[in-house]
């Protein structure tokens, strides 16, 4: 193990955050708020420690995937802590457990939330917890590959890999630098641009760059305690539809910006990203017909909680705690499905149960014709013995880890469905779950204990389980 690189790197987090909370100072300037201070300081105080320990580069550069997903894990947590120390010097989150709940949820892209009335936090507050979701929907360390040199070669590949949601990650570009810029300047001009059609359906402008970055980051703090309830319809037909966009592949968006469109369009998992989306809301929206109100009503609704839970951002319109059972359960279940691999989304993604389907497929083809040979293919290409192997092990430390948080955060002895879809809803970094989870309800009654259960599942969520796994393994810190 490089201990001396990974410590370089920690310190280069440190100092990209502390640069990034000069953005809720601004912000405190604008609106005359003294609070701006408290960023200003653990800023100063981030910049400061993280220029120390990486002012000097490692003679030992040498970094591989062990450093890589180790780096990540620590980068996370690291991140948290600094994001937190705001809220808490403020006293507008005074509980540092509480505080870090939060900090962890934004830069998860969970938008869990522990507040009771979060319109009573300041605007630089507000800000910071939207600003949190934007930095780690594409993942911090994706933007710093983008523009520092961390690594030499194909190393930084690692980072990527460990970073980035999904089975698996490659190249859009032959350098990984280049990948990762190309992956920043998608993000930040399709963020721009639901900006400036929100603006331009008369959204207050604070409004609209706070939902717009919660949106790409598919993160879902609201700045408003019903969330964006609120907002006229073509407001939430933007922020509808740029979910939805945010939650493809963003290989799919580079394909087309370099004209590959037969390319782009035969991508598989975008193709059964839209199916599944599609049937879920024509099923909801019938469901919901089938009882009461007004069918294009309950689509405008349906197609927006499906696009919100289903690329896991967490936004809502209503109530949809009080839906009927079927309805609940088609939620429940696009939950786990999550959006695309190589999108901000969360969940299980897409390319996954793509790969276990045709998995069963395969397995039921073998025992009526046991001699016969197939290959697993995924637009046109065979999947790699290794992408289907890591696949089947996620799923299992996925139900481990599942498993055994229900069990723990039921000591508290809530009801069995407020527990399940906590986890749910944590674990696929979404934010609401249901009964006192629910869109109209937050996580502050869960004990000390159960809040850093579930905050560590947000954190394996959204790194994919394994680094944060890793991180805990002696057999990790090894020297070699």
């Amino acid at each position: 193990m490089n201990y001396t690189i990974i410590l370089y790197m920690l310190g280069k987090v440190m100092m990209v955050e502390s640069v990034l909370m000069l953005m809720p100072t601004i912000t405190a300037f604008i609106y005359n708020e003294k609070n701006g201070i408290y960023f200003l300081l653990c800023g100063g105080i981030g910049f400061t420690l993280g220029y120390f320990i990486s002012c000097k580069k490692p003679k030992n550069n040498s970094f591989y995937a062990r450093e890589g997903f180790a780096t990540v894990a620590l980068s996370w947590i690291v991140l948290s802590i600094l994001g937190a120390l705001p809220f808490v010097l403020s006293r507008e989150i005074p509980s540092f457990t509480d505080a870090l709940f939060e900090t962890i949820s934004g830069f998860t892209t969970t938008g869990a939330s522990i507040l009771p009335d979060v319109e009573k936090l300041s605007y630089c507050m507000l800000f910071w917890r939207s600003f949190t979701h934007w930095i780690g929907g594409m993942g911090v360390l994706v933007f710093m590959l983008a523009i520092l040199p961390l690594a030499g070669g194909g190393q930084s590949m690692h980072i990527m890999r460990a970073e980035s949601p999904g089975p698996s990650v490659g190249k859009l570009v032959p350098k990984i630098q280049k990948t990762a810029l190309y992956l920043y300047i998608i993000y930040f001009a399709m963020t721009i641009i639901e900006i400036l059609l929100l603006i331009a359906g008369k959204m207050p402008i604070f409004h609209a760059i706070c939902l717009s970055l919660g949106s790409a980051g598919t993160g879902g703090f609201g700045i408003l305690a019903d969330s964006v309830a609120s907002y006229t319809p073509y407001q939430q037909n933007v922020i509808t539809i740029f979910m939805f966009l945010f939650g493809v592949n963003f290989s799919f968006y580079f394909l087309i910006l370099i004209k590959h469109f037969r390319d782009a369009f035969g991508l598989e998992e975008v193709k059964w990203y839209i199916i599944i989306y599609l049937v879920a809301v024509i099923l909801i929206t019938l469901n919901l017909t089938s009882i009461s109100g007004n069918v294009f009503y309950n689509l405008h609704h349906a197609a927006f909680q499906v696009s919100s839970i289903m690329t896991t951002t967490g936004y809502s319109t209503v109530d949809f705690n009080l839906w009927p059972g079927f309805s609940k359960t088609i939620l429940v279940v696009i939950m786990f499905v999550g959006a695309c691999a190589g999108s901000t989304g969360g969940g299980m993604k897409v390319s996954r149960f793509i790969i276990y389907m045709k998995t069963v497929k395969k397995e039921l083809s073998y025992l009526i014709h046991p001699r016969s040979i197939k290959k697993l293919k995924m637009d046109g290409k065979p999947i790699e013995h290794e992408v289907v192997r890591s696949a089947n092990i996620f799923l299992i430390a996925y139900i481990l880890i599942f498993t055994f948080s229900v069990i723990f955060i039921s000591l508290d002895e809530f009801d069995l469905i407020t527990n399940f879809t906590a986890v749910a809803a944590t674990i696929n970094n979404i934010g609401p779950g249901l009964e006192l989870v629910g869109p109209m309800g937050n996580f502050s009654m869960f004990s000390h204990f159960s809040k850093y259960v579930l905050m560590f599942d947000m954190l394996a969520g959204r790194l994919e389980i394994f680094p944060m796994l890793l991180v805990f393994s002696p057999s990790t810190w090894k020297a070699n």
